[in-house]
């Protein structure tokens, strides 16, 4: 039996070393380092491992009979690129209380006539239970086990043999392989790690649930995202209803997807066309209100940008931002002073994005000039134009990527004008359309024809 060797590990970055240090020298945290203690385990204990396998060419290799595992959730197997695909590992990661261990026991419910194993570490059955009664359905194929240790739930993964696999959540899972504490970093790393090798050799799919840090980065290594084949991303405020489930890897499908969900009474309800909950219902002419024609992914919406100009109160202007890069928000006020000149250095700007969302779709630039004006003149835009444009530093009117798609979001939602760059007509046929398409070269343009 092998000595047992102690190291000391970041609890943040997953950095190791041979004594106790004050700051991390990787990811330059205070006091981040705790002493695990590794231990090389027989090898003949371990009876899960896939058996060995030769090189084989690559025209010889038979892909999956099965293909992608629907879940009926249409957004969801959207974000995965058309569904689980055998033999996946999945990380969903979001903060407490946002809705992750819900979204993942609704889409186990969902899979009817698939046997399915939700493994909990977190809450008990009688929890469990009690949740599934008030999402609503009922599935007699899904098996819920709370245990945390891995070795028991590989083994019990072997006798149900499940065609889907949840654990909630990769914190509260230990081996025996390391003494730490569940949840360190070495937990962490050795889990996930076990959990992918039995997922490639058995082909079944598991879906690790997992907590984030406060700066908002999954809790353990990073080297956790590099494990699994996909990573998402649930965001929202718990304070409001509507939950965002973002990609940001993804080795089967799109990196770029988005999908919005509305928390209710009954779980988590899909929302197919998020433009319409996106944008305010108002009868009467407000000013600091502009439409913009965004993108995420492929999936084109209609969202509410808000502005409010005021004079600055105190002697240093503010600048506030919500869902929107302030620094670009500081470039496009600038480009107001240079190219427009209008005075709007000494006034306080806030902006905000409504709905709760982050935008990064550079097609929002003209919205935002448009109700940052809108609000400085206190002239309100007409609720039936939207816009969709990209503003560079000299003032032109950038174009933008999959115009067409933009454009039917909004003649699908009853607006009468798009305002976007000239250089997006290039081979865009617009006798097609019903909207009518203004096309624009400089912001002093845009600014003529909305508030002259």
């Amino acid at each position: 039996m092998a000595k047992s060797k102690s190291v000391y590990v970041c609890q943040s970055c997953g950095a190791e070393s041979a004594k106790w240090i004050g700051k991390c020298p990787s990811c330059q945290q205070w006091n981040s380092y705790v002493e695990e203690i590794f231990q090389k385990p027989d090898r003949s204990v371990v009876s899960f491992s896939p058996t060995k396998s030769s090189p084989v060419p690559i025209s010889d290799i038979q892909p999956h009979k099965r293909g992608r595992i629907k879940t009926l959730s249409k957004e969801f197997d959207r974000l995965l690129g058309g569904g689980l695909v055998p033999g996946s590992l999945i990380l969903l990661g979001g903060e407490p209380g946002i809705g992750k261990s819900t979204m993942a026991l609704q889409v186990l419910l969902g899979m009817e006539k698939t046997i399915s194993l939700y493994v909990s570490g977190e809450e008990s059955e009688q929890q469990i239970k009690i949740r599934s009664e008030r999402i609503g359905n009922t599935n007699e194929t899904c098996f819920i086990y709370c245990e945390t240790k891995l070795e028991d739930i590989l083994h019990n993964i072997e006798r149900i043999k499940p065609e889907v696999v949840i654990i909630d959540s990769i914190q509260t899972i230990h081996t025996e392989r390391i003494e730490s504490s569940p949840g360190s970093v070495s937990q962490v790393r050795e889990s996930a790690s076990l959990l992918l090798k039995y997922s490639k050799g058995s082909g079944i799919p598991i879906i690790l649930i997992g907590h984030i840090t406060k700066d908002g980065s999954l809790a353990g290594p990073k080297v956790l995202e590099h494990i699994v084949d996909t990573v998402l991303y649930f965001e929202g405020d718990r304070n409001h209803l509507y939950r965002i489930l973002r990609v940001n890897k993804n080795r089967f499908g799109s990196t770029s997807e988005l999908g919005i969900f509305e928390m209710n009474d009954t779980g988590l309800r899909e929302i197919e066309n998020p433009s319409e909950l996106l944008i305010s219902h108002f009868e009467e002419k407000l000013s600091g209100v502009a439409i913009s024609a965004t993108l995420d992914g492929t999936r084109p919406f209609l969202i509410e940008t808000q502005a409010l100009v005021s004079s600055a109160v105190y002697g240093t202007p503010q600048r506030s931002s919500t869902g929107f890069d302030l620094r670009r928000l500081n470039m496009l006020l600038a480009i107001l002073e240079k190219r427009a000149g209008f005075k709007l250095a000494a006034k306080d700007v806030f902006l905000n994005i409504a709905g709760g969302i982050k935008v990064a779709d550079p097609a929002i630039d003209m919205a935002v000039i448009c109700s940052i004006l809108s609000s400085n003149l206190d002239f309100p835009i007409d609720k039936k134009k939207c816009f969709s444009a990209e503003v560079g530093l000299s003032g032109e009117i950038r174009p933008v990527s999959r115009i067409e798609q933009r454009i039917l979001e909004a003649e699908k939602l009853g607006f009468e004008q798009i305002y976007l760059s000239k250089y997006n007509l290039k081979g865009l046929k617009t006798a097609k359309y019903t909207i009518q398409i203004v096309p624009l070269d400089k912001i002093e343009n845009l600014i003529r024809q909305l508030f002259s």
